[in-house]
């Protein structure tokens, strides 16, 4: 019990980026011939998604990191918050409960069309109080248009929160939305790039009145002073507009929290979760935090923290990227030649994907009642040769279990966006032993006994029909924070 007399509240937060970070004076270094003025934004670095992440896999990467420090009990229902979704028409959430192992009666749910698509759920997750836990993860992968502000501001991640009952590690005081279709930028459908406006008309018009005006709203119904605020929480890609606010309304300049600008970027729809998972850990027994989540109108929500640990780990430093091209590739602005190599037709089989889906959705493989034995995939016969029982395998997902290299290759000549193809055996610690690819590693990493974890990842495009097909890989087991 926390001290508010409840056990319902925001029960842990998460926060996912890539690990690859694209040096921004390399950007700007190339696009000096004809934007001399984006030299304001070189300082730093933004995330930058692997060739084979998307929305769908950092959403299963945020969630993992909230999941897999659960004490108890999984959601019941899970939403998917984007502007950058994948698919137009199927259940992205669906794709990444199947992997999550989630089970079949799981409410799952896209949500979309506004930066605000995450804090709206939050808001009435917390407002409207349920025995099914909610877990709501926004994810952006956008592509701005090369050479623009937003190409450099613009970063790649995932963040997650879970609303329900147990120990909450902050519970809600109160909430106030303003609707109002007020444009800053747009991007039709069909589109790849967004149209900005012009920042100061959004900074004045935008961010210092309807911003403002729900944050009072939200203090005035919870009786709290703004100087009371020791967390402030706002998402904005212009510079500095969250200290004017803040500075406005009367919040300490020391209540700021670090949007990671010159770190990570701006992360679109997940930058409030993700600025929330922030605050949540900086934020210390009986504390107040107030998020303002700012697009199409405003949503204010007001938490206060409990002494509930949190869990889990936030994101390391990542591994700076120099090649613009490379970033450019990967997001198909542009198409380099591959070579014969690269002609293949990546049809995918529905019916056979759909009989394989435990197996390739949640790396899903066999334990062997009679002596343990792990295999991956499952078979009617145990591959032990001192046992060899027959249909004795119980199902047994190898996505979280520990794993060491036992052998590695890197490849020049087989295809993959991101040369060389590296691939290896990967020996499991509780048994198992598979061929894999491996993703997110440099060409010195791998050594014999190196640890990984597994990660779900694109395994192949198929650019032809617009379906990609997913599976796990594996990747080093790096410190975090």
């Amino acid at each position: 019990m926390n001290q508010t007399g409840t056990r319902f509240g925001l029960l842990a937060t998460a926060r996912y980026v890539p690990h690859l970070r694209l040096e921004r004076s390399e950007v700007v270094a190339l696009h000096r011939w004809m934007a001399p003025g984006l030299r304001s934004l070189a300082k730093g670095q933004r995330a930058m998604a692997n060739w084979d992440e998307d929305v769908i896999t950092m959403t299963v990467e945020a969630a993992r990191l909230l999941i897999n420090g659960l004490a108890e009990g999984l959601p019941g229902q899970l939403t998917l918050a984007s502007t950058t979704l994948p698919f137009a028409d199927r259940l992205n959430a669906g794709v990444a409960a199947a992997a999550l192992g989630l089970p079949g009666e799981t409410v799952a749910r896209d949500v979309a069309s506004s930066a605000r698509a995450a804090t709206i759920e939050l808001v009435q997750a917390l407002r409207q109080p349920s025995a099914v836990r909610h877990l709501l993860v926004a994810a952006e992968c956008r592509v701005p248009r090369p050479a623009s502000a937003q190409e450099l501001i613009t970063g790649h991640g995932a963040a997650a929160a879970l609303v329900g009952e147990g120990n909450p590690v902050a519970t809600f005081v109160a909430s106030s939305s303003i609707q109002a279709d007020f444009v800053d930028h747009f991007r039709e459908s069909g589109q790849d790039h967004d149209y900005q406006w012009e920042e100061r008309w959004v900074r004045e018009e935008g961010y210092m009145k309807i911003a403002l005006q729900a944050a009072k709203a939200c203090l005035a119904q919870a009786g709290v002073a703004a100087a009371d605020i020791r967390h402030f929480v706002m998402p904005a890609p212009i510079s500095k507009i969250n200290a004017a606010v803040a500075r406005k309304l009367g919040v300490p300049d020391t209540a700021l929290v670090s949007t990671e600008a010159e770190q990570v970027g701006d992360l679109g729809g997940a930058q409030p979760l993700a600025m929330l998972d922030t605050a949540v850990r900086l934020a210390s027994d009986g504390e107040w935090i107030l998020l303002l989540s700012f697009a199409n109108g405003c949503d204010a929500l007001l938490l206060r923290r409990t002494a509930q640990a949190c869990s889990g780990t936030v994101p390391g430093s990542g591994q700076a990227e120099t090649s613009y091209l490379k970033y450019l590739s990967f997001t198909r602005q542009y198409e380099p030649e591959w070579g014969m190599r690269a002609e293949m037709d990546n049809k995918t089989a529905l019916t056979a994907a759909w009989r394989q889906q435990a197996r390739v959705a949640h790396f899903e493989g066999g334990r062997c009642r009679h002596c343990g034995t792990v295999q991956f995939p499952s078979t009617r016969l145990c591959v032990n040769p001192a046992c060899r029982a027959q249909d004795s395998q119980e199902p047994v997902s190898l996505a979280d279990a520990s794993a060491k290299v036992l052998s590695h290759t890197s490849d020049f000549l087989a295809f993959t966006p991101h040369p060389p193809f590296q691939f290896g055996h990967i020996d499991f610690d509780g048994g198992g032993r598979v061929m894999m690819e491996f993703t997110d590693t440099g060409a010195d990493e791998l050594a014999v006994g190196l640890p990984v974890r597994m990660v779900y990842r694109i395994k192949e495009f198929d650019h032809k029909r617009g379906f990609r097909r997913y599976f796990w890989k594996a990747t080093p087991v790096r410190q975090t924070a």
